[in-house]
């Protein structure tokens, strides 16, 4: 008997440290611990347990634990029937009074023999509140980006319609401003102005029409400057400074073998400006072949290359000038009906100077700046004396011969101030002496020829511009505006040599003697 009790102590006593151990052990967890029996009567807290719910032991898990909905949220067992299997294991989220909990269970056998279920419980009430303030910022992020993006749209929306109304600034101050080059606040050239920017910006076929010297050409550069196409190739062409023969080929182009010469194929001018402005000078003058070969590619928008056959597609906006009356033309049989009406769909008309005079001072002035900075001199006015010669004078020429005058007075001025010396008008057109050498002309019209007549005067104007420019025939072709070859060749028929019409001061010692 003696052995028998001693080994009942000692396993009770084993069995109490083991017990001691345990509950020490869950007593060091940081979850809550629970031993729930299965009449549901709540045998054992943890200290992590007992400091959250206090002294529940002795107590129905149903009374202490449950929530509304009874036994389904923490309690493990049924209103009094046995252990449910499913819910051992999974982990599950209920709320305890303020606390929000997670939770699992496990049966298992106490060291009596009865049946136990432990609970392991956490305290996640932080953790969710957490999760509901990411949540909440997560919208609120949302919101704000939803929000953001809201405004960044109405930015570029707001950015386009501002970029817009800059556009229409920046081109209604090109459009009021003097920055474009035209000189002049005549009536006259305000409507010029006006009907400048009111098609430039249309692909339409815009004639020039004028006397030489007016400035065709400058209307020309501010159409392209106002239209659509201003980042788009731009080429001029005088029409008169080309030889009909080698014009053709110019504009169009040549095959391979079109002539001799041609090695290679090549793109003309029209194809080189492909979908930019092509400005075709002296239209007036071209020959009955390449006013066809032009109508086909302002109807059709084709042209066919010297030598070749197949059509070629272009999209080019043709602006043309002339100072040749183009319905007096047409009249006369010398242009094409159908070619004046695709040309004349737009008509820009640039008066000659002398029917704006009020123009003569702002210009001159103009010019006298340029020309001083030019050629560094010090001269900024003009004498009234000065004023008034200009004033009355018909300046055949137009602005051109105006800018010639102005320039050689400043080259040759020997003060600050331009004097009627340096002042240089032409005695043969202008001033009164237009009517006594056109008076002159007229005595030897009975039985004269036009053609004699016409190369008499020609042979005067060359001559005259060839003294004035001393004999350079690139500046005489500038003051003539013809081109350098039509100029030589006419200088050859007339029998005009321009060093015998240089001023040196070899020449004009010999004159002297």
């Amino acid at each position: 008997m003696k052995p028998e009790k001693t080994t009942l102590s000692a396993s009770t006593a084993e069995v109490t440290r083991l017990v001691k151990n345990w509950r020490a052990l869950l007593d060091l967890m940081p979850q809550m611990v629970l031993l729930i029996r299965a009449d549901g009567v709540i045998e054992y807290l943890n200290r992590s347990a007992n400091k959250a719910f206090g002294d529940l032991k002795g107590r129905h898990c149903r009374e202490s634990l449950c929530g509304e909905d009874g036994c389904q949220s923490l309690c493990p067992v049924r209103c009094g029937a046995e252990l449910p299997s499913a819910r051992h294991g999974a982990v599950v989220h209920t709320r305890v009074g303020d606390m929000e909990v997670e939770f699992s269970s496990v049966p298992f056998h106490g060291y009596s023999g009865d049946i136990l279920v432990m609970v392991l419980l956490r305290d996640v009430t932080t953790l969710k509140r957490q999760e509901m303030e990411l949540k909440a910022f997560n919208n609120d992020v949302e919101g704000i980006l939803r929000l953001k993006i809201n405004e960044l749209k109405e930015s570029e929306a707001i950015r386009r319609r501002l970029t817009q109304e800059i556009n229409v600034l920046q081109r209604k101050m090109k459009e009021c401003g003097a920055s474009d080059g035209m000189i002049g606040s005549s009536r006259a050239m305000h409507a010029v102005r006006d009907m400048i920017h009111q098609v430039a910006n249309s692909d339409t076929n815009v004639l020039i029409v004028g006397e030489s010297g007016t400035g065709k050409e400058l209307v020309a550069d501010l159409l392209r400057v106002h239209s659509s196409r201003f980042d788009k190739p731009f080429l001029k062409v005088n029409c008169n400074a080309i030889h009909e023969n080698l014009l053709e080929s110019d504009l169009f182009g040549y095959e391979k073998g079109a002539f001799t010469g041609a090695m290679a194929r090549q793109k003309g001018k029209f194809e080189i400006v492909d979908h930019g402005t092509l400005f075709l000078d002296e239209i007036g003058d071209i020959s009955p072949r390449m006013q066809a070969s032009l109508l086909r590619v302002l109807q059709n928008g084709e042209l066919i290359r010297v030598g070749g056959n197949a059509p070629v597609k272009v999209n080019v906006r043709v602006i043309a000038a002339t100072n040749v009356d183009l319905a007096r033309a047409v009249q006369e049989g010398r242009f094409r009906l159908d070619l004046y009406y695709r040309l004349n769909i737009i008509q820009i008309a640039i008066p000659p100077l002398r029917e704006r005079k009020e123009d003569i001072v702002e210009l001159a002035s103009h010019f006298v700046r340029h020309y001083s900075k030019a050629f560094k001199k010090s001269i900024n006015f003009l004498p009234s004396s000065i004023i008034e010669r200009l004033l009355t004078h018909d300046w055949p020429g137009n602005v051109r011969e105006l800018e010639n005058m102005i320039q050689r007075a400043v080259l040759m001025a020997k003060g600050r101030v331009v004097t009627e010396e340096e002042l240089v008008f032409n005695d043969s057109v202008g001033e009164g002496g237009q009517k006594s050498y056109l008076s002159e002309i007229v005595k030897d019209i009975p039985g004269a020829p036009l053609r004699d007549l016409v190369a008499r005067v020609e042979t005067d104007l060359i001559s005259y511009a060839l003294k004035n420019s001393d004999g350079s025939v690139s500046q005489a072709a500038r003051i003539l505006d013809v081109g350098k070859t039509a100029l030589y060749e006419k200088m050859r028929r007339y029998g005009i040599v321009a060093k015998e019409l240089k001023k040196g001061p070899g020449r004009e010692s010999r004159e002297a003697t």
